[in-house]
């Protein structure tokens, strides 16, 4: 690093203190701008706005999805219970063919 001449240890010390002092006024000063407040606030609304929109659409999706599995539920259901009226059809048009074998057997049997 290349020295100016003529300047010392406390000369460097002085200036970078001299240079902290000013880059804190500055902060400062930004710190306490009203602009700086009011652009502040305005993030804070959306924000703030944007987590409602997310809690809503969470909101939205949860009660989709809770309707959705009722529907899943109702259609296992009826599905089930038509499963189970065709199964009794089917074991009613069984019964009802094995008594006519029967019957026809019998019939054949009493001459």
């Amino acid at each position: 690093m290349k020295r100016v001449k003529g300047e010392s240890l406390t000369d460097r010390l002085s200036s970078a203190a001299a240079a902290k002092k000013a880059l804190a006024a500055s902060f400062q000063k930004k710190i306490s701008d009203p602009e700086l407040a009011e652009r502040r606030a305005a993030n804070l609304a959306v924000a703030r706005e944007r987590e409602e929109r997310l809690a809503q659409r969470s909101a939205e999706k949860e009660a989709e999805e809770i309707r959705r599995t009722a529907e899943e539920a109702a259609a296992a259901a009826a599905r089930t219970e038509q499963e189970a009226a065709e199964k009794e059809r089917l074991l009613a048009e069984q019964k009802a063919a094995r008594d006519a074998r029967y019957a026809a057997r019998k019939a054949r049997q009493r001459p």
